[in-house]
């Protein structure tokens, strides 16, 4: 179907005719997480240890840092998710935003990358302040993007689809930040680390500029919430999310996954400088790590063919905790078989996002089947605090167990130090995947219960019709 600029919108079964979403516009939804994903992965893989390698800052200071910022998204978030549904526009409530807040993104990122000329104190406030600053940029695109999921198709399985080659392209971009971030330091910086840091982020900044303009110009709104939604006060809103069971579950879930994840990348690094005493694998390493998570992400559609979601969480989180555990007794030297386990945990992982995001879009189906209101952005925003509080979370327990073992930043460390480091790659995070896997249990929302929430929904919206 031929996109025209305009916002056209219809309703399941009614108009489209097919549910089935061209492949364009999946492909041009998709690569926006690409751009995303350039300041994402840059924050979970390096943001931790530019702050102490590069800035010169403590390591506590740092971890409570990026915990004590994350109170401002508790705020920004909902408010922008609130905003997001509030808007209307020629191009609809959330493909705008996507053209509005890319450059004020790039320009925070690039100074959130830049070491200032301060000293002391004043480098950590400058930290306070860009790190702030970008992550409310950054909720500015991404809680409209992640809510336009929920409105370009009421179906299930086309939203898990949709929704993979969402994360395709965020690996994708993982990948190409995990492996030539380190390189494009160095050449852009011709040995001035802290220069190389900013022309760097510089980069990223104009290539995610051109990945949000595609997703505006490829994609349509197709779903509208019923019209007394509109009327609603945001406090209602709020309510509605703490009275949805499933949102609850999936809330709890992302935070304690987001641990995982971001504890295991984060971490990583200091692993191999550390304590393999092999800094030169991290390219290999984290990107071989977001190539699994790739491929992971693009089996989804295929798994939850033979599974729902909640089960195929479920079991995904325990393979992860198994194996994260199991990592632990390998040998330092043992190369070889520290890649291959690294790699089977990022193909269990890989499936773990397009899941959890499709289950979101299903929470507000939920929410409008039990209220007769829908608030998509709000239902994404609220749920993407929780992994934006469970990575720094993550980041911050890093920091703080390092500082807690002795970590002295650029010299050998301690046996305890590197014990720590060991314990944060290894049995931390196996641990607290295993937990999430226990929580999955909660979740109520199974495929007949999904059927059945659709097909009411489907009722009364060609009732209105």
């Amino acid at each position: 179907m031929q996109h025209d600029g305009t916002a056209t919108t219809t309703h399941p079964g009614k108009g489209d005719g097919d549910p089935r979403l061209p492949l364009r516009e999946k492909a041009g939804y998709g690569i926006g997480d690409f751009g995303f994903n350039l300041y994402w992965a840059n924050i979970s893989a390096f943001l931790l240890i530019f702050y102490t390698d590069v800035m010169g800052l403590a390591a506590a200071a740092v971890g409570t840092m990026l915990l004590v910022t994350k109170m401002f998204d508790a705020v920004t978030d909902p408010l922008m998710g609130a905003l997001a549904d509030r808007t209307s526009t020629r191009w609809g409530r959330f493909r705008p935003w996507m053209l509005w807040g890319a450059l004020p993104l790039a320009v925070a990122g690039v100074l959130t990358w830049t070491v200032p000329g301060l000293e002391g104190g004043g480098r950590l406030l400058w930290a306070y302040a860009t790190f702030s600053l970008m992550m409310l940029a950054y909720t500015v695109l991404a809680m409209p993007y992640s809510a336009l999921s929920g409105v370009m198709t009421a179906d299930s399985q086309q939203r898990t689809t949709l929704i993979s080659f969402r994360f395709i392209a965020a690996f994708a971009g993982t990948t190409v930040v995990n492996w030539l971030t380190l390189d494009l330091v160095r050449l852009l910086g011709r040995g001035d680390e802290a220069l190389g840091w900013q022309l760097t982020q510089g980069l990223y900044g104009l290539v995610a500029i051109a990945c949000f303009a595609t997703v505006f110009l490829s994609t349509r709104e197709r779903i509208e919430p019923p019209r007394q939604a509109q009327r609603t006060p945001v406090r209602q809103d709020l309510l509605d999310l703490l009275h949805n069971r499933p949102w609850l579950v999936l809330f709890a879930l992302a935070l304690i996954i987001m641990v995982t994840i971001v504890m295991r990348s984060g971490s990583l690094v200091y692993f191999l400088k550390y304590h393999v005493e092999r800094p030169e694998l991290t390219g290999a390493f984290l990107g071989s790590y977001s190539i699994a998570l790739a491929i992971g992400a693009a089996s989804t559609p295929l798994l939850t063919r033979f599974a729902d979601k909640k089960r195929l969480l479920a079991w995904l989180m325990a393979g992860v905790g198994v194996l994260s555990c199991a990592m632990y007794f390998v040998p330092r030297d043992a190369i070889g078989a520290l890649l291959v386990l690294n790699f089977a945990i990022g193909l269990l992982l890989g499936p773990k996002s397009p899941l959890a995001f499709s289950m979101y879009a299903d929470c507000a189906d939920y929410t409008e089947w039990k209220t007769g209101r829908r608030a998509t952005a709000m239902t994404f925003a609220a749920a993407t605090f929780s992994q934006k509080l469970g990575g720094a979370l993550a980041s911050a327990l890093i920091a703080w167990g390092l500082a807690a073992m002795g970590y002295v930043a650029n010299q050998a460390q301690s046996d305890a130090s590197r014990l720590g480091i060991v314990l944060l790659l290894t049995v931390v995070p196996g641990v607290v995947a295993l937990l999430a896997a226990w929580v999955m249990r909660f979740y109520p929302l199974d495929d007949p219960a999904l059927a059945r929430i659709q097909s009411d929904l489907r009722a009364r919206r060609e009732a209105a019709a």
